[in-house]
């Protein structure tokens, strides 16, 4: 391809993209008007992110990735709705690859011992119009325990680029670590964790 053929190209990528409006991207934007079904994780647009106060002077930072697992929404009784999320604890990454093979290990995480973290949900409560708590059982690290999530719900709507229903949420949560026995370096590394979780659920009937 020469080089005249090679910036048509682009130029024209660009322009296709540039008129997928945020509304043909994102075409709902109150959780009542949902569909209602299951959906499955869309696990390469899902984030899950925390972070802990390191010695007094930073937040930082890690992620999880590859998440799975299933939403039944009901958007006109949403507290019949359903969450299960299972996460696999040695996808965790920081900045530092040192840090996060030692998370890793049996200090912290014992991914091998305990290779996965879920969230089921036991109770949904709207607050609002997009806005509810979603009470349930994280377990990680072998250990059973209920956080609650707050959740805000972003749109839903065609995906443009492979045409599925997508819809996707916020949430944040706030829970002491040494609760689910993962004590190392408490209180120097912060035992509160401030999780955050940007989650794309597809539509799946």
């Amino acid at each position: 391809m020469n080089r005249a053929s090679l910036l048509f190209s682009a130029a024209s990528a660009i322009i296709a993209f540039s008129t997928l409006s945020p509304v043909s991207a994102q075409t709902i934007t109150k959780a009542s008007q949902v569909q209602s079904g299951t959906y499955a994780v869309e696990a390469d647009h899902t984030q899950i992110g925390f972070s802990v106060l390191h010695f007094g002077f930073t937040n930082y930072y890690g992620a999880f990735s590859n998440a799975s697992g299933t939403l039944e929404l009901n958007a006109q009784s949403p507290a019949s709705s359903r969450l299960s999320v299972t996460i696999p604890v040695a996808s965790v990454q920081t900045t530092s690859s040192q840090l996060t093979d030692e998370l890793k290990g049996p200090q912290w995480f014992d991914a091998t011992k305990f290779p996965n973290a879920t969230f089921v949900s036991t109770s949904i409560k709207m607050l609002g119009q997009n806005d509810a708590t979603i009470h349930g059982n994280l377990t990680l690290h072998g250990v059973t325990k209920p956080i609650t999530l707050n959740a805000h719900f972003v749109g839903a709507g065609i995906n443009p680029m492979d045409k599925k229903y997508t819809t996707g949420f916020d949430a944040t949560s706030t829970f002491n670590r040494s609760d689910f026995g993962i004590k190392t370096y408490v209180p120097y590394v912060s035992d509160s964790v401030t999780l955050r979780i940007s989650g794309a659920f597809e539509k799946q009937n």
